[in-house]
Parts: C-alpha cells; sequence; structure tokens
C-alpha cells in the first residue's frame, strides 16, 4: 500500500523555493589554468547534483583532468578543469548554458528520473533493453531476430562483463519508419528476443523489456549490469593476457568526521568520473566531498560519502560490496579486443550480416556502439578471438574481404596491417559459405534460421 508522505510534499516544495531564490551560477574560466578549462558551478545542493553535472560534462565529450567537489549543507560547489577530447582548452562557452539548464528549474530533476538520470530522447523509436548470460554468437543471435521480425535497429549499445550482457536497442518499424507500438507486436519481439537470452542455461536469468519513451543509454545500461549483478566475483575471470589492469579500490571509515572514505587509483579513460559516481549513486550513497585528479595516464579519485539515511558504511559485508561494485563500474566500459569500425549505407539485416561474419569467423563481440545518421550506419565493434587466443590477421583479412574492405576499418592496430598481394592470397570469403553450428541449430528450432542464413 502507498502511504502519502506530507513531508516529502513539503521537502520538494522546499527545494523548488529554494532553487528559484538561489538559481544555479555556472562560470567559464579560460585565464586561470593554461592548460585546462575552469568549469565552476555553485547552487543550492539537492541529491543528484553532482551526477546531473557530470552527465553533461560527459555529453560533451569533455575530459575531466582534476575536479573539487563539495556538497556538504545546503549548498553545492564544484570546480572542474576540463578539456577537449584532443587535450585543449574549450573553445566555446556553450557548456556554461548547458549545465545551467540541467540544474535549473526547467532542468532534469533527480526526483523525475528516478530510472534514468540524464535524458536521451528515444520517442522517435521503440526502445528494447536486453540483460543475460554472455556467450559466443549471442549477439548475432538477437539481431537475426530482430531482422526477421522486419525491426530496424537505428541505434544500440551493448556491454560485456563478467559472463554478464547488457544491451539498450532502439528499433523501428522498417517499412514505416515508426516507432513499433502493436501490444501483440510488441510481447512477440520480447519472447524471442528471451528465448535467445536465455540460450541452453542461465542462472540467473535473462530479461527484457520493450518501452517508447526517454531514457539516457549508458547510464540505464550501469543501472541493468548491477540490477544483474554483474559485480558478483563468484564468476569472474580475468584471462593471462588481458590489457585490463584491475583497478585498486579501499574504503575505510572516517570515523571523527562520520563519513566513509573510497579511495580509487586506475588507469585513466574518458568518462570515468561518470562511472563512478552512476555507480555511487545506484547504490544510494550521496558524494559530500571528493577530490579527481586524472592528468596523467592513471586517475586517482577520493570520495567522502554517506548513505542517504546519513550513515556511513556499518559492515565488511557493504565495505566488499562498494569495493566490487566500483571495479565493476570501472570495468564495464574497458574495451578489450580490437575496434573494428563499420560505415556504409544502411539496411534491413546489416547487424545481422556483420555479427554473424564475426561469429563465422570465430570472434566474440564484448561491446558495441551502433549509430545511423540519416542513412548512414557507423558502427563500431570490439571484438576477440573466441577461444581466448590472440586474433590473427587473417581473420580479420577473411571478415574484410565478406564485408567489405571499403567500409571497414580496423583501428589502430599495426599487426594487422597487410600487403595486397597477401591480401589477394587469402581469397575471398564468401557469404554463403555457412556451417550450422550450436547457435544456428538454437535458431533453426525457433524457426528464425532464414533469417540466419539468407545471403542479403
Amino acid at each position: 500500500m502507498h502511504y502519502w508522505s506530507p513531508s516529502l510534499d513539503v521537502d520538494h516544495e522546499f527545494e523548488k523555493l529554494v532553487n528559484r531564490m538561489h538559481p544555479p551560477r555556472v562560470t567559464v574560466d579560460h585565464v586561470t589554468d593554461k592548460n585546462s578549462t575552469l568549469i565552476k558551478v555553485d547552487s543550492a545542493n539537492k541529491r543528484g547534483s553532482l551526477l546531473e553535472v557530470v552527465q553533461v560534462l560527459t555529453d560533451l565529450n569533455l575530459s575531466i583532468k582534476r575536479a573539487y567537489i563539495s556538497s556538504d549543507g545546503g549548498w553545492f560547489m564544484d570546480v572542474f578543469h576540463v578539456t577537449d577530447q584532443y587535450g585543449n582548452k574549450l573553445s566555446e562557452d556553450n557548456v556554461a548554458d548547458r549545465i545551467q539548464q540541467s540544474l535549473g528549474p526547467r532542468g532534469c530533476s533527480f526526483r523525475s528520473l528516478r530510472g534514468s538520470v540524464g535524458v536521451q530522447y528515444a520517442s522517435e523509436n521503440t526502445t528494447i533493453e536486453l540483460t543475460g548470460r554472455d556467450r559466443p554468437g549471442l549477439l548475432s543471435e538477437v539481431f537475426a531476430v530482430l531482422t526477421d521480425l522486419k525491426c530496424n535497429v537505428v541505434a544500440a549499445e551493448i556491454w560485456t562483463h563478467n559472463s554478464r550482457m547488457a544491451s539498450i536497442v532502439y528499433i523501428t518499424d522498417d517499412e514505416t519508419g515508426l516507432p513499433i507500438d502493436d501490444p501483440e507486436r510488441l510481447a512477440k519481439i520480447k519472447q524471442l528476443l528471451l528465448y535467445v537470452l536465455k540460450g541452453d542455461l542461465d542462472r540467473r536469468g535473462a530479461q527484457t523489456a520493450v518501452s517508447v519513451g526517454s531514457t539516457h543509454t549508458q547510464r540505464r545500461l550501469h543501472q541493468l549490469m548491477y540490477a544483474d549483478r554483474d559485480y558478483d566475483t563468484d564468476e569472474y575471470d580475468v584471462s593471462e593476457g588481458s590489457s585490463s589492469k584491475k583497478p585498486r579500490v579501499t574504503v575505510e571509515n572516517c570515523v571523527e568526521r562520520g563519513y566513509t572514505v573510497v579511495n580509487l587509483r586506475c588507469p585513466d579513460r574518458p568518462k570515468l568520473l561518470f562511472d563512478t559516481v552512476c555507480t555511487l549513486t545506484d547504490m544510494q550513497y550521496v558524494v559530500f566531498h571528493a577530490t579527481i585528479i586524472a592528468e596523467g595516464t592513471e586517475a586517482f579519485q577520493e570520495f567522502y560519502i554517506r548513505h542517504t539515511d546519513g550513515c556511513p558504511i556499518s559492515s565488511e559485508a557493504e565495505r566488499q560490496r562498494v569495493i566490487h561494485c566500483l571495479e565493476a563500474a570501472i570495468n564495464r566500459r574497458v574495451s578489450e579486443g580490437l575496434r573494428l569500425e563499420l560505415c556504409g549505407e544502411d539496411r534491413l539485416g546489416l547487424l545481422s550480416d556483420v555479427t554473424r561474419i564475426f561469429r563465422e569467423n570465430g570472434l566474440s563481440v564484448t561491446r558495441a556502439e551502433v549509430t545511423t545518421r540519416g542513412s548512414e550506419a557507423k558502427n563500431a565493434f570490439y571484438v576477440i578471438d573466441s577461444s581466448g587466443d590472440q586474433v590473427k590477421s587473417e581473420t580479420i583479412e577473411a571478415v574484410r574481404n565478406a564485408i567489405g574492405e571499403t567500409v571497414l576499418k580496423v583501428k589502430e592496430d599495426e599487426r594487422l596491417t597487410t600487403s595486397k598481394s597477401h591480401r589477394q592470397q587469402t581469397g575471398g570469403f564468401s557469404l554463403g559459405t555457412l556451417f550450422r553450428n550450436r547457435s544456428e541449430k538454437f535458431l533453426y528450432n525457433l524457426g528464425l534460421i532464414k533469417a540466419c542464413s539468407e545471403v542479403a
């Protein structure tokens, strides 16, 4: 039963009054620091303010080199030293307006977006959320189902971590280009995708959800993987030779000040602060003070936190859970494998064909970013060899020949550079050269083998 709480309404109205009396103030300073732009944010404190600011900076593709955060009491004061993605100072001041709008009366309040702080509108698409156990060929099967059901994928992002997979896929009807809202058709999509996700064995259980609305993709991916408990370490396995370096996370109580102090060190990368702040927010912790330093190859983050009930961490089990969750938040976005970039004209079944070719050549997708701009598809896949070995140059050449060398690029991997004569000796790989593996048999049982084997 839901009980109305007058105190909640009073608090909410008081918060709006404070925001009207003391609106957020954002200033941009290009002078003080010769290497970066300073962004200063002052506003009345409300739950979620830090996440909203970091979200805006992340969406603008800014790198946070240093940050000093204080939100103790009724006021929120942050200073961020930022650069653009190329390491340069900012050339425009529109970032101030963006942050001002986010924190202002017309911005996105934390209470109105409990499910997804930060908004990316998806009203022109149907949103599909998937979680389940990862396995070789899973992405190929998912896209094959969508192709068979005449669903055009206009955007998608897929993360894998600790044997789990989470993805958000935006689709439209292939014939009309409009969102799919027919209940029977949506139910069929959910049912078939759930069959694919479950496979032969998924001890934790797969989940699918379909909606037409708004979400912030990466924010939601963190929530999906956290809810799926990808931070559990009983199945955690870091293979030898992995390029990822395990982060160092310590959690200790500062008794005299009533805080829990979280210290974190790991290799620096884009969006790192966003990932850690998302996780602390999902775990119902409030950041009161923080210091962020990321000016070299290593990043250092220190947070003074309390639970939303005002208490610091009170048990060893809770301390270990925070450590594991922060480690998972950092590693989810670490890109294992080769980055393959695919650019070309979009069409129904393109992703199904491409991921099928990956599977047939023994490649597994660890992460993917799918975007469509007009009629052009721009996709990025991170792939590894399914056997755990290093991806061979011959394998990439076979994939290139099958997909089309003009549209597939291997990003920053010199060992895959081969001469033209070698490519000619390698020979072409036919789209029609298929083998009946376990994944195809599974799709055959669903009546979808045509979508997997038909040459586009």
